[in-house]
């Protein structure tokens, strides 16, 4: 449990710059630096539901047919929703070369090679979260696995324990909340797929509607509804609202529906809309709550996909695919004997999402008082109800939609039954305790109470948000900006935002920024700085200024040279901004607040990038005129040296607030120790100074003895674990004697013998051994 926990927090997200230089050509995907050819390589592909991951697997399979990734000599490619009905088995022999692909001959010779050759073998996954629910992933038992029928968790999983094709390389796509770390004990790289960039959006838009004599029409139309264009960062999002977009333009409209629920309702209904007989419209609608019925229940137990002769009906078969909400396949056959069966898949995952909300509102067996469990928002970090969890958005949608002429020909409901389920869920948000949620949690609050476009509940919902949101290390995609912008501006609270590591992209953050009741936030450095950037050239100077003025940065930990670059990317901001700030207001000086209230700075890059990192901070000190606390103590050490000792030194002049310096476990010896000691007395705020596990010796000992009387502000002086014996322990003893301001010497050393040490206390109780 504790390796898994381990690895699931090593996937870190990242501020929008650092994903950015990290983005990947697709010919670099296969690409692992140090990996062993014999060993099995697994390549996880994150992205959520309609970000392109399956489009991005075939794209892959297109590249190496047409000859790139020559390294590959098979490609076999699975979609694993097809594959993952549990009573299906199948050996190696049968997954490769009779479900992929049927060699017209030599199928005996060309699995040998296969089995001589695991390298030159490249397996693509797709849609892992197929292939586990409720169950443990099991281990592969079988005494011949390549030989042997297993279901196909079980050949996955010999896969990733080597112990089947063993040096192959394994991609998997997967979301990012599946827990596929819990599944797979080594993972070698890790990609996201992040979507569209507002930009992209554009051009997708653009592209859609390219020679139709409507197009500036569609793109201006989408734009001006922010919040499906939001929603356009998702591919197949993009597509639904291009499509949707189209039919209103045709139907000569003139405005797109405000909320994912009505834009589904209406994507239903422009699919099955008939004029032909009431005979068939009646059909229609018993097929399709049918088909909403299966959705959920496959939903229930993490499925999509359905073999054919299982449906209800015929009927129902025919109206899935002719209307496109299931796509066909054929299952694997063992032999040319067997029969083909078929399976049928919902088209894709958001459909299925609106299809089961859609059953839970139609199906009589379902009252109201038990929809409340199906939109329940636990407190804490549980796991939603439902596998779909777009389920609860589209019900609170669909709650709201007793006037909506269409739904109402739907759901057969009187008026007065559809209040009363209303009713439950007002009584239920007005039960809920919102201050107490979670961040991932509030956002499907907000997400679900937006859809219902309800002003009661959207007022209700801002007047008790508390002051202090965090959403540090919770991804914020552009939808979740958009409703929390939409509810924040609601509220007549003034509020704090920590958007530390969430991924905000830069038109989010600027917008979260620009609301006059967010008086301060906190997001990553290069997203700050590269909006202040923006701002500066676009000659917003008073939004440019405000969203300066609103900005924290205290404490501030440097864990990379990336943090290291970005603070002295902020330092210099603040040199250009005395120019912007003087042409807006006519001032001649200014200061950025998180640059001068910068109180606690941490410095942990470790020994790599150590003293490379330290020399390029000391640089920019100077800068923090209100530093107190500089903490150079990481686990992983820093390692600066005395080079990092000599140069820190040099600036302590500059550094007037510093009351405590913790230069713990960074192999300063005598050498650094005597520069540290010369400029010290300086440092004219210094309280706390650590010099905890160094390599420093009498001599150094001897130099810090020397200056401890002029440091009439220290109060605590840490020595011990350092090289020091009796000899540096008594001259700090007797330096120590001039020092009543001094309250505590910490000095206990490995190299002192005990009996010395203790006599030294005897001395001076003021010693702690």
């Amino acid at each position: 449990k504790n390796s898994i926990k381990a690895m699931e927090k090593e996937l870190v997200t990242c501020g929008l710059q650092g994903k950015e230089k990290a983005a990947l050509k697709r010919s670099q995907i296969f690409q692992i630096p140090g990996g062993k050819d014999s060993e099995t390589k697994v390549i996880v592909v994150l992205g959520k539901a309609g970000m392109g991951k399956s489009i991005l697997v075939q794209k892959i399979c297109q590249d190496w047919s047409n000859g790139e990734f020559s390294q590959f000599e098979f490609a076999f490619w699975f979609d694993c929703k097809q594959i993952s009905l549990p009573e299906k088995r199948y050996s190696l022999k049968d997954l490769l070369l009779e479900f992929f692909v049927k060699p017209q001959e030599g199928s005996k010779e060309i699995f040998e090679y296969i089995l001589q050759n695991p390298t030159k073998v490249l397996l693509l996954f797709d849609g892992f979260e197929g292939l586990h629910d409720h169950e443990n992933f099991p281990r592969c038992s079988a005494s011949q696995p390549e030989k042997d029928l297993c279901s196909i968790k079980e050949l996955l999983s010999g896969l990733i324990q080597k112990k089947i094709l063993n040096g192959c390389t394994l991609l998997l796509t997967a979301r990012p909340k599946d827990k596929v770390y819990q599944y797979v004990s080594k993972v070698d790289k890790t990609i996201e797929i992040v979507g569209f960039s507002p930009q992209q959006r554009e051009l997708y838009i653009t592209k859609y509607f390219e020679g139709l004599p409507y197009c500036d029409n569609a793109l201006k139309l989408i734009k001006e509804c922010e919040y499906l264009f939001s929603h356009c960062y998702s591919p197949l999002m993009c597509r639904f609202v291009c499509f949707l977009c189209e039919t209103v333009l045709e139907m000569g409209d003139k405005s797109l529906p405000s909320t994912l629920t009505t834009v589904f309702l209406k994507f239903v209904q422009q699919k099955i809309i008939s004029m032909k007989t009431d005979v068939t419209a009646m059909r229609n609608q018993e097929s399709l709550a049918t088909l909403a019925r299966i959705a959920w229940y496959l939903g229930e137990k993490h499925q999509n996909a359905v073999k054919s002769n299982l449906l209800p009906s015929k009927e129902v078969k025919e109206f899935a695919l002719k209307h496109g909400f299931f796509l066909p396949f054929a299952f694997p056959r063992h032999s040319d004997s067997e029969e083909e069966e078929f399976g049928s898949t919902f088209s894709d995952f958001v459909i299925q999402n609106f299809l089961g909300a859609l059953h839970l509102m139609l199906a009589e067996e379902i009252k109201d008082k038990s929809l409340i469990k199906y939109l329940s928002f636990p407190s804490k970090k549980k796991k939603p109800y439902n596998w779909l969890d777009l389920v609860p958005r589209f019900l609170a949608g669909l709650l709201f939609l007793q006037d909506d002429p269409y739904f109402c020909s739907l759901s057969n409901e009187d008026v007065k039954q559809s209040t009363k389920k209303q009713k439950t869920l007002l009584k239920y948000i007005r039960r809920l305790q919102i201050n107490e949620l979670c961040p991932e949690r509030l956002l499907d609050l907000l997400h679900c109470i937006y859809e219902t476009q309800s002003n009661y509940l959207l007022q209700h919902v801002a007047l008790r948000l508390k002051t202090d949101l965090s959403f540090l290390g919770v991804v914020l995609t552009p939808p979740d900006v958009h409703v929390l912008h939409y509810i924040l501006k609601r509220s007549r609270k003034e509020f704090s935002l920590d958007l530390w590591n969430s991924s905000i992209d830069m038109q989010g953050l600027k917008d979260l920024v620009g609301l006059k009741n967010v008086a301060s936030f906190r997001a990553s450095l290069s997203d700050t700085v590269r909006l202040w950037k923006s701002l500066e050239q676009t000659k917003d100077y008073e939004l440019l200024r405000a969203s300066t003025e609103k900005f924290v940065l205290d404490p501030f930990k440097a864990k990379t040279m990336k943090d290291i670059s970005d603070l002295s990317d902020l330092v210099e901001m603040q040199e250009k901004m005395i120019n912007c700030v003087q042409d807006a207001s006519g001032c001649s000086s200014y200061e950025i607040p998180a640059i001068k209230n910068l109180r606690k700075l941490e410095f942990a890059l470790g020994p790599v990038c150590g003293l490379q990192g330290f020399l390029k901070l000391v640089e920019i000190l100077a800068a923090f005129p209100s530093l107190q606390h500089l903490d150079l103590d990481a686990l992983s050490e820093n390692g600066i040296g005395d080079e990092g000792a000599k140069s820190l030194s040099e600036v302590f002049p500059t550094l007037t607030s510093l009351e405590i310096l913790n230069l713990s476990q960074n192999k300063i010896t005598d050498v650094g120790a005597e520069k540290l000691a010369t400029a010290l007395p300086s440092l004219s705020s210094l309280k706390t100074l650590s010099l905890y596990n160094n390599n420093i010796c009498d001599f150094g000992a001897e130099n810090l003895a020397k200056v401890l009387p002029a440091m009439s502000s220290l109060r605590v002086l840490d020595v011990q674990y350092n090289k020091i014996t009796g000899v540096g322990a008594q001259q700090l003893t007797d330096s120590l004697r001039k020092c009543p301001h001094i309250k505590n010497l910490v000095m206990w050393n490995p190299t002192i013998p005990y009996g010395v040490l203790e006599h030294l206390q005897q001395l001076d109780s003021r010693i702690s051994v």
